[in-house]
């Protein structure tokens, strides 16, 4: 069976949608969950988040909403957005990444509308997922190397934009690309379409001057 790298941020919804389907996809890859930091994926690659840019904004938590309704996935915003992500993060990374810890962190945010801001709340949380030593695994030193180690690595891999699912030097971006990544597994891991493999060396034509978008 072939492999995958799942690359995400809880501060992304589209990251939450793609978590509850991944368990089909999983019956033909197996999985490798990596939390990142998607501020790091944009600062690394010059580029603004859709929830900062106003009008995208507005379009993005709405198409959310549509698109789950459409899946079927139940989903409710937190009270605000963007959010820290980080001991979120670190909580998975705590949690070893378990497949399990992680869609119920998702579910936390996103299902029940939570941000684990209030100490009850945070308890709780910590409590279903029964990691041991929690708070203190999440302040070391280590549980926080690995996360930036995991977003280094995303960056090295060319990973751009959360969620992202890397099949050997593939890279499927956005819960939109599931299906795309299904046909490639079913494929064998390659593409079969002659187009595919013309437009991945497509010349540019016109490139922007960089002291033009100032």
């Amino acid at each position: 069976m072939p492999s995958a790298d799942w690359y995400f941020d809880f501060v992304s919804p589209f990251s939450y949608l793609q978590c509850e389907q991944l368990p089909t996809l999983e019956r033909s890859v197996r999985i490798r969950y990596r939390p990142v930091l998607f501020a790091g994926l944009l600062q690394a690659h010059g580029h603004k988040g859709p929830a900062e840019i106003a009008s995208k904004r507005r379009f993005t938590y709405r198409f959310v909403i549509w698109q789950a309704a459409r899946l079927g996935i139940p989903l409710k915003f937190p009270a605000v957005h963007p959010f820290n992500p980080l001991p979120l993060l670190r909580l998975a990374i705590a949690a070893d990444c378990e497949p399990s810890a992680v869609r119920r962190i998702f579910r936390f945010v996103w299902r029940d509308g939570r941000l684990g801001d209030l100490p009850i709340e945070w308890a709780e949380l910590m409590s279903e997922l029964d990691v041991p030593d929690a708070a203190q695994r999440i302040a070391s030193p280590e549980v926080k190397d690995a996360l930036r180690k995991s977003t280094d690595d995303a960056i090295a891999r060319g990973v751009f934009g959360v969620p992202t699912l890397a099949i050997g030097d593939e890279l499927f971006w956005g819960v939109d690309a599931t299906a795309m990544a299904a046909d490639f597994l079913a494929q064998g891991c390659k593409f079969t379409d002659p187009e595919m493999t013309r437009v991945a060396a497509l010349p540019a034509g016109a490139e922007r001057d960089p002291a033009k978008r100032k």
